[in-house]
């Protein structure tokens, strides 16, 4: 396959994801819109470093994913943290840090 077709596939993955942060209000959305955001960045550095010949791209791609699972949970977890001393988890009223 042409290489045209996985750029497309991955600037239309990361502006759905752009589309997902900035609209959406829910936070777990906001958190799978970035997590579509990092999948079309792993999909550039796979695609072409398969292009090239070369094994930088995957690794790159490992290092990239698992520092989104990281960020994923330590983001969870301080979701349900303010959920529990809030009971809301809307992104507009989570803007106030006061105690």
């Amino acid at each position: 396959m042409p290489m045209t077709y996985y750029i497309g596939l991955s600037v239309f993955m990361f502006a759905m994801g752009i589309v997902g942060v900035l609209i959406r209000r829910n936070p777990l959305v906001v958190f799978m819109a970035l997590e579509l955001m990092f999948n079309s960045a792993n999909l550039i550095f796979v695609s072409f470093a398969t292009y090239h010949g070369v094994l930088d791209g995957q690794l790159f791609v490992f290092f990239v994913m698992t520092t989104a699972a990281a960020e994923v949970a330590v983001g969870l977890a301080l979701i349900v943290a303010i959920f529990r001393s809030k009971r809301t988890i809307d992104l507009d009223q989570m803007s106030s840090l006061k105690g």
